[in-house]
């Protein structure tokens, strides 16, 4: 029989062994993302006709950008991001001079990205709901390597922590980045724009805008930034696939309740 004493040393043992489970140093960042509106990507419905930019009948009101919000919760060496915003369709039944009403559609899947920020690894976890099934798809990819990065010597604090300031080309953009090295991990919410070290808190080009407004440092339990669910191992190709095909399919809904 073993002694009450190591009994409850090995007890002690098991539950540390237990803890980086529960809860791991990390914490959590929020940006607020602005992004100037491309009129190609809206559909306006006026009395039961799809408008297009340029036509008597398009309203002249529509806001010229939108925001919507990424957070991010990190523990250990992995985080996940949460991105808010959907759809939108905006209709009017007045004419070009009634105001638009514009409502804001449930996209027909969900997507969830972790990150292995020790092995610089993005998971993509696409769930799409269909009418009697929900199927769920996962793709590994790296991170891109930063590339043509120009380092400027301008600081600057943003949500708290000293930050520098960095531009790169993206997307035939030039971007401003404001980066922080005193956070222990390194990350960036546009994946093309990820720095060799340090957090991104702030970015913009002339389309969009990223900017860190809300930081703190808690303890994260480790399921909240890892994927539990079981799910399909896919390429990115093959990922991009089933979030086209939803798309499409979810398109030729709103075209068909529209018609109504």
């Amino acid at each position: 029989m073993q002694k009450p004493a190591k009994i409850l040393a090995l007890l002690a043992t098991g539950l540390l062994a237990a803890l980086p489970a529960l809860a791991q140093p990390g914490g959590h960042l929020q940006y607020e993302v602005t992004r100037r509106v491309d009129p190609s990507e809206i559909r306006v419905v006026v009395n039961g006709q799809l408008v297009r930019p340029g036509s008597p009948d398009y309203p002249t009101d529509i806001p010229e950008t939108t925001t919507t919000s990424l957070s991010l919760a990190y523990a250990g060496h992995y985080a996940r991001e949460t991105r808010k915003g959907g759809a939108t369709r905006t209709t009017t039944t007045g004419g070009p001079t009634a105001a638009p009403q514009t409502t804001e559609v449930k996209r027909p899947f969900e997507e969830a990205t972790y990150l292995d920020l020790a092995s610089r690894t993005v998971s993509t976890l696409l769930t799409v709901q269909a009418e009697n099934a929900t199927t769920a798809y996962c793709s590994d990819e790296p991170y891109a390597a930063p590339t043509h990065w120009t380092l400027l010597p301008q600081t600057k604090k943003v949500a708290g922590y000293l930050c520098h300031k960095a531009t790169a080309p993206f997307k035939q953009e030039t971007y401003t980045i404001w980066y922080t090295t005193d956070l222990p991990f390194t990350y960036s919410p546009v994946r093309g724009l990820m720095p060799e070290k340090g957090v991104v808190l702030q970015l913009e080009s002339k389309k969009e805008q990223y900017q860190a407004t809300r930081t703190d440092q808690k303890p994260v339990a480790e399921t909240e930034v890892r994927p539990t669910q079981t799910v399909q191992k896919v390429t990115p190709a093959e990922l991009k696939d089933h979030r086209e095909k939803a798309m499409a399919d979810f398109r030729q809904r709103l075209m068909a309740e529209e018609a109504h």
